[in-house]
């Protein structure tokens, strides 16, 4: 039987479709990845990014396909991860902009929501670039609503939008050359392809392959003996929950959070993060005194979920795996730094740099926004400079920033991690300016050069290289420069195609796999090459990367 009215049951469905069906494929979509190296996360990011969205859908009672699409959009701006989650999760929001106070929607109101999210998606990116999941989403929307009329089925919409979803898909090696050299079609674009198969199996009744989802995510375990008998509570407890309004005890329509916020501040309450969905109520409280706050809001409604950590635990560097990212909460004051680094080492030395937070993050392990925002909240500054490090988090930190209103976030466009380095090398608040110092941080990472080593997981040519499997290649500015047979070579040859002149210092970062070996054969190589540029050795313990080479 067609269908011609979407509701907010079959949506959510749908949705959830799309899901799993991503989830189940995204390893493909990992593997369209331009470069041969092992750091393809598209996948990864854009299934995360729904799962966010997801999670919100499983925990609604609503049938409102407005309320419906509404919070999946939220769920989705917050879990979005990479610059193809982030264009993802803007697509939906946009789609539930256009089903604003919609209980149902037929194929033509449908059509002018996705032309909505396309039109979203495109703003979100300050350099829009063809042939990619932009690409894909609007050739496909134009196609579709170009033939969808009155009589349009919801089946006839998403079989036209797929028909020319799947073709833009394979055009977009002929709009980006890079593509077209790989032998790769752009992965968003085939993300977003497996999100509305998925949708439209779900539309026709049929199953979707189904892969595990992810364990939530859950506290590491603790080392309890960092808080003893004769222990201190100094930090207090991070207290989060959301609460459902209730009828019969105040009006969940006309609620104040601005209000609920300025009461739990009198009871003590720091860091307060307070913002309502329908009539659901999401609170992120510090306090020394749990109970106070919980009592108090249970004035208003019921409890959905709860969590209470105990912050001086965390602080005491117990916390397995959390050395680097402190989360107790910090003393209020004019400015703060975060920063994103992966591996140990390279957080340790953003640290001693005067970085205030490290969100753990980089090639395939992109954060969230809602990473950034936990972190902006530790900082506990008027203003905060971000440091996204690597050019497929810039936009899921921007992303936060406009979620943010607690303080002025800027968010620098530092795409590597040697832009990061440089810009905290000269980190200096004493001018007291805000705007000063964000001139400074980025004059600083201005002509900086990293050089990357890993190695190929597949043969290609590229650039005019001939790669082979588990070759070792050098990287620099989104280019492939080198290929060699050892980690050592291919560090030694990427200096020597880059231009070194007027350089006077190179910042070998080593990472897990680096060798002594290798690091005898780089140091080698400079002092008899390059004698006029001092060598520094940092011990990064990245992933991925056995050489990360900042060049000053």
């Amino acid at each position: 039987m067609p269908t011609y009215q979407l509701n907010g049951a079959l949506f959510a469905d749908m949705v959830k479709g799309g899901t799993d069906h991503l989830r189940a494929n995204k390893q493909l979509v990992n593997d369209l990845n331009v470069f041969p190296i092992p750091d393809g996360d598209t996948g990864d990011n854009m299934a995360m990014t729904m799962e966010g969205g997801d999670a919100v859908l499983r925990t609604l009672s609503s049938t409102s396909l407005s309320q419906i699409a509404e919070k999946l959009a939220q769920g989705m701006l917050l879990g979005a991860r990479g610059n193809s989650g982030v264009i993802l999760s803007q697509l939906f929001a946009g789609i539930a902009a256009g089903l604003k106070d919609s209980e149902q929607a037929n194929a033509q109101t449908l059509g002018r929501a996705f032309q909505m999210g396309v039109k979203q998606a495109y703003a979100a990116v300050r350099t829009p670039t063809e042939g990619t999941i932009l690409t894909v989403a609007r050739e496909a929307t134009d196609y579709t609503v170009a033939k969808t009329t009155a009589d349009t089925t919801l089946e006839e919409f998403f079989t036209n939008f797929m028909t020319e979803m799947r073709a833009s898909l394979q055009r977009t090696p002929e709009l980006l050359p890079i593509l077209k050299e790989s032998g790769v079609i752009d992965s968003g674009g085939a993300g977003l392809v497996f999100v509305i198969e998925g949708m439209y199996k779900i539309l026709c009744g049929e199953a979707v392959e189904k892969t595990p989802a992810p364990a939530p995510s859950t506290t590491p375990l603790l080392d309890f003996s960092g808080f003893g008998k004769d222990s201190e509570m100094r930090f207090g407890y991070c207290t989060e929950f959301l609460l459902q309004l209730q009828s019969s005890k105040t009006d969940p329509e006309s609620f104040c959070t601005d209000a609920l916020g300025s009461e739990l501040s009198a009871l003590g309450g720091e860091s307060i993060v307070c913002f309502k969905t329908d009539t659901v109520i999401k609170v992120h409280v510090h306090t020394m005194h749990p109970g106070t706050i919980l009592t108090h809001c249970q004035q208003y409604g019921e409890f959905l979920t709860l969590k209470i950590e105990n912050m001086t635990l965390q602080h005491s560097g117990t916390q397995t795996g959390s050395e680097s990212k402190p989360q107790a909460p910090r003393e209020h004051k004019p400015f703060g730094v975060v920063a994103v680094a992966g591996g140990k080492g390279i957080a340790e030395t953003f640290l001693s740099l005067g970085a205030d937070v490290i969100v753990e993050g980089g090639q395939t392990m992109n954060p969230s926004a809602q990473d950034f925002l936990t972190a902006f909240d530790t900082v506990n500054a008027d203003t905060i400079f971000v440091l996204p490090n690597n050019s497929n988090i810039v936009l899921a930190a921007k992303q936060a920033a406009e979620l943010y209103d607690k303080a002025d976030v800027r968010v620098l466009n530092s795409k590597e991690i040697g832009d990061g380095y440089a810009a905290l090398t000269m980190l200096d608040f004493e001018s007291g300016d805000a705007d000063v110092i964000e001139q400074t941080l980025n004059e600083a990472m201005q002509g900086v050069i990293t050089g990357l080593v890993t190695h190929a997981v597949r043969d290609t040519t590229l650039n005019g290289i001939a790669i082979a499997k588990n070759d070792f290649i050098g990287l620099a500015g989104k280019q492939l420069l080198c290929d060699a047979k050892t980690k050592g070579e291919a560090a030694c040859l990427l200096l020597d195609t880059l231009d070194l002149t007027e350089r006077v210092v190179i910042i070998a970062i080593c990472g897990k796999e680096c060798e002594a070996q290798d690091m005898d054969l780089l140091r080698s190589h400079i002092r008899t090459h390059y004698p006029d540029v001092e060598l520094y050795e940092i011990d990064g313990e990245q992933d991925i990367y056995p050489f990360i080479l900042v060049i000053e």
